[in-house]
């Protein structure tokens, strides 16, 4: 009888690992952090086995940790991920990213007639209604924007 043999991810040296990332949604995150450009090594996993979730995506980038900005964007559409900076193959920190109460400059709202979509000199602002889901409120036309429908400003 032929043995199972279970393939594995190669470690990475260097880097950050984004974990528990909502199935479906890494390749929402590599756009996020504008993979492919630059020279990182990037490993993807889609709708992988969790016991915490059910399925799940991961993403690993070598050599590169994240900016405060990235992690803020990374909160908007996978609330639950979990950060791990790795250094010499060891996770030397590991946090879960926090949705803030107020987003500022991050994302576009979707109301066409809103002031911020206009040529003004106005940074776009929304206030978190609601974490899961995750709900927004424009602080210009009180637009409630979910999740789906959250466009970012690049």
């Amino acid at each position: 009888m032929r043995k199972i043999r279970e393939l594995k991810v190669k470690p990475i040296k260097n880097g950050t690992v984004i974990d528990h990332i909502p199935a479906g949604r890494a390749l929402q995150v590599l756009k996020i952090l504008k993979i492919p450009e630059g020279k990182n090594k990037v490993t993807i996993g889609i709708n992988m086995e969790s016991s915490r979730m059910g399925i799940k995506d991961i993403v690993k980038i070598e050599n590169r940790e994240l900016h405060s900005e990235e992690v803020d964007q990374i909160a908007l559409i996978a609330p639950k991920a979990t950060i791990n900076i790795i250094r010499d193959y060891e996770v030397v920190k590991k946090e879960k990213v926090q949705l803030r109460d107020e987003i500022e400059g991050l994302i576009k709202c979707p109301n066409p007639n809103c002031i911020s979509n206009a040529d003004e000199p106005i940074k776009t602002k929304f206030y978190v209604v609601d974490k899961e889901p995750v709900t927004l409120r424009c602080y210009y036309c009180e637009r409630l924007i979910k999740e789906e429908e959250i466009k970012f400003l690049f």
